[in-house]
């Protein structure tokens, strides 16, 4: 049995690794890895374990994004690369995940959030 997951209940994790940024293939599109929390966790601990499921690469889920207080977007959490490669136990195949620049990162279908875009902006060497 399926069910809707609304924004509230995400989090987005932004894996940067040497001025890229890890995105997923998700519905046909690509975006960001995102995940709902388990009981009490908190969205660093959802982001870091949401990227070892999904792509077998272990994070740090560092810091968390400030969000404008209107913005519908779900909390999302800077993750630094810890390892090289990725684990054999990874939901999604290689072909599934993607590492962009930052710079074309920014302009993806279907967009970033908008803290995403500002801290990309903000990392992206001139």
């Amino acid at each position: 049995m399926a069910f809707e997951q609304t924004a509230e209940e995400l989090v987005d994790a932004v894996v940067v690794n040497d001025g890229r940024l890890l995105l997923v293939n998700v519905q046909g599109g690509w975006g960001l890895p995102s995940g709902v929390p388990e009981e009490a966790e908190t969205p660093q601990a959802t982001a870091a374990r949401v990227v070892y499921e999904l792509t077998g690469y272990l994070v740090d889920g560092s810091s968390l994004l400030e969000a404008e207080p209107a913005a519908d977007a779900p909390p999302a959490v800077v993750c630094h690369l810890l390892s090289a490669d990725p684990s054999g136990e990874a939901q999604l195949t290689a072909g599934q995940l993607r590492w962009a620049p930052f710079a074309e990162a920014i302009d993806i279908d279907g967009g970033l959030p908008a803290p995403v875009r500002t801290y990309l902006e903000g990392h992206t060497p001139v």
